[in-house]
């Protein structure tokens, strides 16, 4: 069906700097016109709302442990009535997010409530479209994209708008379609999930028994670890590291945004996160991660090797290896079960103390690299099925985000598609995150 797609029969020029030609018949209308500003605040019995990129504007409470409460004047907050939609601190980045929910958010965003003319369906995709996110650049205020867009300049920016039924349609066919490449890509990525396990487990019995089946073994004194090889030794993390937490850094979207170069990686609790002007280490580091719901969930690497020049925020400690192979103590930091370790229930944390504390058997330093090249050798198959699947699915979302690009711009008609559609189709799930750490805050109410 969709390799069947054509053009519109005619077209005409848009004047718009993004979009040279839309089909004839579509109308032009400014932002005003099609979505009403809401500034309604003092209802503090509201749920709290987090404006995310992956999974538009949810109940913070659902979101989980990685969003920031940053102020308890909850009268002061917006009032965001589901169907809205929310332009962010982010929306530069990823477009506007529409309400799934009804509740309160920060009062720096703007809020919008469609008008007549203003189909949800339509919109919810134009707004998150390529060429969409290109033009917020024409609206930011600042000497730079990242900083807060500015509503009054957006509002006299004119949108095209296709006629209601078409718009009611174009929305139907990208969910069923989105939702269709969705569930491709998310059963890919149960594969990933399948063959990290099995890669994890050889990795995990290399770097805690060796490689001599034969070696004579003793107890460990480690619950979850059991028997090691007799000559390895057992220490704790302060031992084997020096840390480095003193001279990490956080920096703030606003203050990250202002930066005008963005030569290093800024890494976070799960790895890199953005990239900055400057950088605080030059070195080769291990970083753990501090909080966060991954601490318990392990959807993602806890342990992650940093080198070169690079900035950690306050959400991943730097532990600095005494002697050793780091890729080595990179899997055995990785391998450990932190549970016992981890306090706070609704944010899980490992307090820095507590990290230094954990008990850890090492191999002695010659054996260290003989135990990373067999586990390299026996895991190079997985690796290499893992990148397949990855290039697969960076293809599948770049397939679709060409699609919703030429079908919200008039580059594709859908109208026949659409009406071919079952009945029972309904709006696709949203796209999984992308990014392994979204910062979705809640802005602190100044006064």
């Amino acid at each position: 069906m969709i390799e069947d797609l054509k053009p519109y029969p005619e077209y005409k020029e848009s004047g718009l700097p993004w979009a040279a030609r839309v089909p004839s018949h579509w109308k032009f209308l400014r932002t005003k016109v099609l979505f009403r500003e809401r500034i309604q605040k003092g209802f503090p019995q509201e749920p709290l709302l987090a404006a995310t990129q992956s999974k538009g504007v949810v109940k913070k409470a659902d979101y989980g442990e990685r969003t920031v409460t940053a102020s308890k004047d909850f009268h002061l907050l917006k009032l965001v009535e589901r169907g809205d939609f929310v332009i962010s601190l982010r929306s530069f980045q990823g477009g506007l997010e529409i309400a799934h929910c009804r509740g309160i958010i920060s009062p720096a965003y703007t809020i919008l409530e469609p008008r007549y003319e203003a189909r949800r369906a339509y919109f919810k995709q134009f707004f998150k479209s390529r060429d969409f996110i290109a033009s917020m650049t024409l609206f930011v205020t600042g000497i730079r994209e990242g900083q807060n867009i500015d509503y009054e300049r957006l509002s006299r920016a004119h949108l095209p708008v296709p006629p209601a039924d078409e718009q009611d349609a174009i929305g139907r066919f990208l969910d069923h379609w989105s939702g269709r490449l969705e569930k491709v890509i998310r059963a890919k990525r149960r594969v990933i999930a399948l063959l990290q396990e099995q890669k994890q487990a050889i990795i995990h019995r290399a770097v805690t028994r060796g490689l001599d089946p034969d070696v004579r073994l003793k107890d460990s004194g480690i619950p979850w670890l059991g028997k090691i090889p007799e000559h390895w030794v057992v220490g704790r993390v302060k031992n084997e590291f020096a840390c480095l937490n003193n001279r990490r850094v956080p920096l703030s979207s606003p203050e990250r945004g202002r930066m005008t170069r963005r030569d290093y990686d800024y890494y976070g609790a799960s790895g890199v996160i953005d990239r900055v002007e400057s950088y605080i280490y030059d070195d080769e580091l291990l970083l753990i991660a501090e909080d966060g719901a991954n601490l318990v969930l392990r959807n993602l690497p806890l342990a992650i090797i940093a080198r070169g020049r690079f900035w950690v925020n306050n959400h991943a400690h730097i532990l600095k290896p005494n002697t050793g192979d780091i890729e080595y103590l990179q899997a055995v930091m990785e391998a450990i079960n932190y549970r016992p370790w981890i306090t706070g229930a609704a944010q899980p944390k490992l307090t820095k103390d507590r990290l230094l504390s954990v008990a850890i058997a090492v191999a002695p330093p010659d054996e260290q690299k003989a135990i990373m090249s067999f586990a390299k050798g026996e895991t190079e198959p997985i690796t290499t099925a893992i990148a397949r699947y990855e290039r697969e699915i960076t293809l599948l979302r770049e397939y679709r985000t060409r699609l919703t690009a030429d079908v919200v711009t008039g580059k594709l008609d859908v109208r026949a598609a659409a009406a071919q559609l079952p009945e029972e189709a309904v709006e696709g799930p949203l796209p999984d995150s992308e990014i392994p750490e979204e910062e979705a805050e809640l802005e602190g109410v100044e006064g």
